[in-house]
């Protein structure tokens, strides 16, 4: 039997290095290990109450047909109604397109807008999906090196600076995987105007953007929609809703994107999940969104936690995160590359975490990220076994 010819594009994704360490903590659990899996970035919590109610009574029996390829009319509007009491924006429900995910998000934007030899300007660290998603649309992806002073973001010089004739778009992750950290308001609008100065289009990733710190005034973050409206912004059900294993999210275009999106999605996709659209509804209710609000502000106390215990084993965080639910910690003082750190914290501590190298290039050797997404009971034991670690090194 003939072995099947693997694609180029096949051949040039590189492993999710994330999943790779969880598959292999689940090896060292099989044979009998207790691991600390602080490695993925999946709320310990899951939906809130009343989704799961909603998804049993979509279950009853009832036909679940494809919904319209954009999504759910009721959930457009729902999301479009979220825009406007969480972030003051205006959006039109038109423009609110519903995917199988956010990963679906990008797919389709990609699709829309990536032509091949296009240059993206992506920021180094960021999610590495990102990167691989538009260079499998053909994209050449310029890694733009981001430190701890522009707190590991893109910044409108940076931009500035990396700007050729070839590039066509800018990514944006705010508050970013995997620091946690977001880009200043201000700094975000500068991007958006450099960018757009040039013809060239936004995608701002805000998936973590609702689990950020509130202002002195107890205001939430602003959507980049505020300041850019033409920017694409992506978003998800799977962090801020705790619904990782229910693929669903949704990107807003701008209008005349909106039927391109659709008839990428039909010939794509289809649709998302229907079940998980009309549960994913009883998100926006006062209920639901009070337990959201209640886990955001779990995780900014796992957050206090977490950089108390790596601020005493000696573990240095460049930038303290403000959203999200990760810290980038810098494992240059060991001696160890941030590779060899997470093997050997895996093996002789049972604890894992994910290597920069997942996330880019220029601070890939040195830094290291870790979810506060688990427990608390958790985040305290992988810390004190990482604090033994560390003293036998």
């Amino acid at each position: 039997m003939s072995t099947p010819r693997i694609s180029r594009r096949a051949e040039a994704v590189a492993p999710f290095y994330a999943m790779e360490f969880g598959k292999q903590a689940a090896a060292l659990e099989a044979q009998g290990r207790r691991i600390v899996k602080l490695s993925l970035g999946e709320p310990d919590f899951g939906a809130p109450p009343a989704v799961l109610n909603a998804m049993r009574e979509a279950m009853d029996g009832r036909p679940m047909a494809y919904t319209e390829a954009l999504g759910l009319p009721a959930l457009r509007r729902a999301i479009s109604g979220f825009y406007a009491q969480r972030h003051g924006v205006d959006v039109d429900p038109a423009r609110i397109v519903v995917t199988a995910g956010a990963s679906a998000a990008l797919v389709l934007t990609a699709a829309a807008l990536v032509d091949p030899g296009d240059e993206v300007l992506i920021g180094d660290p960021s999610y590495p999906c990102n990167r691989q998603i538009m260079e499998s649309f053909g994209a050449r992806v310029t890694l733009v090196p981001a430190t701890a002073e522009s707190r590991f973001q893109l910044d409108a010089a940076s931009v500035r600076a990396s700007w050729t004739e070839r590039t066509r778009g800018v990514m944006v992750a705010t508050p970013s995987n995997p620091t946690g950290t977001s880009v200043p308001a201000g700094e975000l609008a500068a991007i958006c105007d450099t960018a757009r100065e040039r013809g060239a289009w936004r995608l701002v990733d805000e998936i973590y953007l609702d689990l950020s710190d509130h202002d002195a005034r107890g205001r939430p973050p602003r959507s980049a929609l505020s300041t850019d409206p033409d920017a694409v912004v992506v978003n998800s059900f799977s962090k801020y809703f705790g619904m990782t294993g229910w693929r669903l999210g949704w990107c807003v275009v701008p209008r005349t994107l909106a039927p391109v999106m659709e008839r990428l999605a039909q010939n794509y996709f289809l649709c998302a999940s229907a079940p998980a659209q009309h549960a994913a509804l009883a998100c926006f209710t006062a209920e639901s969104l009070a337990v959201c609000e209640a886990r955001r502000a779990e995780f900014a106390r796992r957050r206090a936690l977490v950089l108390d215990g790596l601020a005493r084993i000696g573990l240095p965080v460049p930038v303290p995160p403000d959203g999200a639910f990760y810290v980038y910690f810098d494992v240059a003082g060991t001696g160890l590359t941030s590779w060899q750190f997470c093997e050997r914290a895996l093996l002789e501590a049972g604890v894992a975490l994910t290597p920069g190298r997942d996330f880019g290039e220029h601070s890939a050797r040195t830094h290291v990220r870790l979810s506060y997404a688990a427990s608390t009971e958790d985040l305290r034991e992988g810390l004190a076994r990482l604090g033994t670690f560390l003293t036998g090194l």
